[in-house]
């Protein structure tokens, strides 16, 4: 069984795509070092997946999906960060009631961080495919008051990420993924 986690490597014609969506690769990718170095091992696998041409057509995830799709019923949650690694508010999410009051309880444990939000609509081109199967899918929902500054410009670059906000993001993406990774059961469909 798979908890996925994931953001897309594939910068617009200009800039170097390190907020869109290189903060999504980012934080997808310490959540797993973070969970790792902590010695934890949850019952499902962690699953990174750094997605390609997403600006594309979404070329990468529909390959990905094409080949896994068998195996939908072993997937637990699909997750995207897509929208820049701001300060984080909570997390969009796709999927029943039953799972998402489950959500709701994960991320009461975000309390002392203050990013306890749960949005209707998970967003996700990557992910899109999988949570119309019916797979509950989950987006990081954070500040987008400057997403646009540095979107698809010269400006996306390194100095866009603001290392604390990176780690506030990591933070929720991390527990999350551990969480449901570790659960009992799987997230109810």
């Amino acid at each position: 069984q798979i908890v996925l986690v994931s953001g897309h490597l594939d910068s617009w014609d200009v800039g170097q795509g390190a907020m869109d969506d290189g903060g999504g690769a980012f934080i997808s990718w310490e959540a797993l070092s973070l969970i790792k170095d902590l010695g934890l091992r949850p019952k499902r696998t962690l699953r990174l997946v750094l997605w390609t041409a997403e600006e594309q057509g979404g070329i990468g995830a529909e390959q990905y999906y094409q080949l896994h799709k068998k195996n939908i019923s072993n997937f637990d949650i699909v997750m995207e960060s897509d929208e820049g690694t701001f300060k984080p508010s909570g997390l969009g999410f796709t999927g029943n009631a039953k799972a998402r009051d489950i959500v709701k309880e994960i991320m009461a444990l975000l309390q002392p961080i203050n990013v306890t939000d749960v949005y209707d609509n998970a967003d996700g081109t990557d992910i899109d495919y999988w949570m119309r199967d019916g797979v509950p899918g989950a987006s990081l929902r954070d500040d987008l008051s400057k997403y646009f500054w540095f979107h698809h410009s010269q400006g996306d670059t390194m100095t866009v990420q603001d290392p604390n906000q990176m780690n506030l993001c990591a933070a929720v993406w991390t527990v999350v993924s551990y969480v449901i990774a570790d659960m009992e059961e799987m997230l109810p469909r």
